[in-house]
């Protein structure tokens, strides 16, 4: 029945006067339809595979000692543990962020718990010139780089139609999108000849699409987009890891973000209403299984794991998806979110939620500012 489903559209094609290229689009409609019974036979087979690859990682994963890791926004959250994971690894390390004496604190950390040695560069990865610059001054220090960890971010909170000026927000496009996209470039010269390996951090965000981050959201999701095509393009020449994370203990799950003015503002009453009850993961956890993903050559990595089921159901059934974020970020009448968010407060302070969901520091709005 098949095949003579196949010749009836053959026939069709060439007796009819419609324009080739839609007959032909029919055709692929029909064949793409059929090709999801082959998912049946190609699945088991592959995921055979990918377990005996994964054996093999866990077996010998890369030896990181005397290499050079170059890693942004390392001055804190993520970005500050993943330095020190790979420091007691025993990499080099070059450590980029804006805030020189905040970088100087974590070197010196790093260079306690097993690095021989860190350089620290001050640089703004929104800059294209000082991401020249810093990936040239590492690569003059030590004479190579072997890893690329682009962790630079930055978070904005607020309902789309009540910002004044969306122009303000081109700055989340050019910390979290270019601001790995101009390192990478300027670092791949290098990679290729080490045959190192890239890192970017990516979120959960960009395939859930969270209400009242929606500058933050596209710009995770162009990240992701643009490293999985990179990878395609450079095939095993510089192996490419992207992270998806979920809530995780950092600056920006303690209330720094940017408001509607597109201004910096630490508001942990926002963050107690866009995080709720939904747990926030140790910076040193993640840290350590994004060195560790890196290491074994993973692909993909999401931290915690649990947010791979929401990424199903976001894909299999949206409308459930959009309805249960609708009703978790319900928006107030009139659009005034104070009310909402000193009842989160209160509700996470009554019943104990925020000592049990969240770690200690973020009960502190307190952070780095050189």
């Amino acid at each position: 029945m098949e095949m003579l489903s196949m010749l009836k559209i053959g026939y069709t094609i060439l007796r009819s006067e419609t324009p080739a290229t839609d007959l032909v689009n029919t055709f692929m409609d029909w064949a793409a339809r059929r090709s999801l019974l082959l998912l049946g036979v190609f699945l088991p087979p592959y995921y055979v595979y990918k377990l005996t690859k994964s054996a093999f990682a866990v077996v010998a994963p890369e030896d990181v000692a005397g290499k050079v890791v170059l890693i942004t926004g390392a001055s804190s959250g993520i970005g500050e543990q993943i330095a020190y994971q790979y420091a007691k690894k025993g990499a080099r390390l070059a450590l980029v962020a804006r805030r020189e004496a905040s970088l100087h604190d974590v070197a010196a950390k790093a260079k306690d718990v097993g690095s021989p040695e860190v350089f620290v560069v001050a640089g703004d990865v929104a800059n294209p010139e000082d991401c020249k610059r810093f990936v040239q001054a590492t690569v003059e220090h030590f004479g190579q780089l072997d890893h690329l960890v682009n962790n630079a971010g930055v978070a904005s909170v607020c309902w789309f139609e009540e910002v004044p000026d969306v122009a303000d927000f081109k700055q989340v496009l050019a910390v979290n999108f270019w601001g790995a996209v101009h390192p990478t470039h300027c670092a791949l010269p290098h990679l290729k000849k080490s045959g190192g390996k890239i890192f970017v951090n990516s979120s959960a965000a960009a395939m859930l699409a969270m209400p009242r981050m929606s500058f933050y959201n596209a710009s995770k999701a162009a990240v992701l987009n643009f490293f999985e095509t990179l990878r395609i393009e450079l095939r095993d020449d510089v192996g490419i890891t992207i992270a998806t994370p979920g809530w995780i203990e950092s600056e920006m799950t303690k209330g720094k973000h940017l408001s509607k003015h597109g201004t910096v503002e630490v508001d942990q009453d926002m963050r107690d209403a866009q995080v709720g009850v939904l747990p926030v993961v140790h910076a040193e956890r993640c840290a350590e299984a994004i060195v560790d993903a890196v290491c074994r050559g993973r692909r993909h990595l999401t931290v915690p794991l649990w947010y791979r089921a929401l990424f199903l159901w976001r894909a299999l059934a949206p409308e459930v998806g959009e309805l249960s974020q609708r009703v978790f970020y319900r928006r107030t009448a009139g659009g005034h979110d104070g009310d909402r968010q000193a009842k989160a407060r209160r509700f996470l302070e009554a019943t104990g939620a925020k000592g049990l969901l969240q770690p200690a520091s973020l009960q502190s709005s307190d952070i780095k500012r050189e």
